[in-house]
Formats: C-alpha cells, structure tokens, sequence
C-alpha cells in the first residue's frame, strides 16, 4: 500500500481554516449517508440496487449523490459493464477502505456507549 503525501498549500490541510479542502472534504465524507455507503460497501462490489437495498432509509436521489460526491473524492470507484441494460458497480478504492477502517472504530464507539447515551438523553429531555 503506498500512501500518497499531500503536496498542496498547508493552508488546504487546516481544518481551522474556513476555507480549506479539508474542512471540505471532512464535510463531503461525514455525513450520515457517505459513511453508511462506505461502511456497506466494506470489502465488497455492490450495484446501485443492492446497496439501496442495503441502506435502510436512503432515497434514490440521496444515494445518487452521495456516491457520485463518493467517487469525485476518490474514495468510492464506480464500474460500467457494456450490458443491456448496462450493469453499473461501486467498490471502495484503497483510500475509501482505509476510511472504512476509522468509520469502524466509530460504529464501535456507538456500540460501546449507545446505553450511556441514551441515559443521558432521557435525563436532558426530563
């Protein structure tokens, strides 16, 4: 696996700058939608259907657009195969994987303190 090195202004990597790609990037990639699409596509190829119907909830029109803000950010490759119709897949790319693997530590985070939130919930709204 070869990590490519950022070679663009230091300014473009500053999260506390308003106008940085970073702060861009970090909002096209944290958002509901783009984590569960990364997180269903996981190790594996699915065609647009299959991960709608993966992804409880999402609409066409959300799924579109998260995977093509997917695929401009190189994190997600979409697939043409000359058929009729045409069959159309998505896969993660080696950076959406290594993504995947931060989106996991997340869902474990969830998972290990899902009771003291809801906890703490109930208690704010009382």
């Amino acid at each position: 696996m070869v990590t490519k090195q950022f070679s663009g202004s230091p300014d473009d990597a500053d999260l506390m700058r308003a106008d940085s790609l970073a702060r861009e990037i970090f909002s096209d990639v944290a958002n509901k939608w783009a984590l569960l699409i990364i997180e269903f596509l996981g190790e594996r190829t699915l065609r647009f259907s299959e991960l709608r119907n993966e992804i409880e909830g999402i609409s066409h029109k959300m799924l579109t657009q998260n995977l093509r803000m997917l695929e401009r950010n190189g994190l997600v490759e979409r697939t043409v195969h000359p058929t009729v119709p045409p069959r159309v897949e998505y896969t993660l790319t080696e950076p959406g994987r290594a993504l995947r693997t931060t989106i996991d530590g997340l869902c474990d985070w969830t998972h290990r303190h899902l009771g003291h939130i809801e906890a703490s919930r109930s208690r704010f709204d009382a």
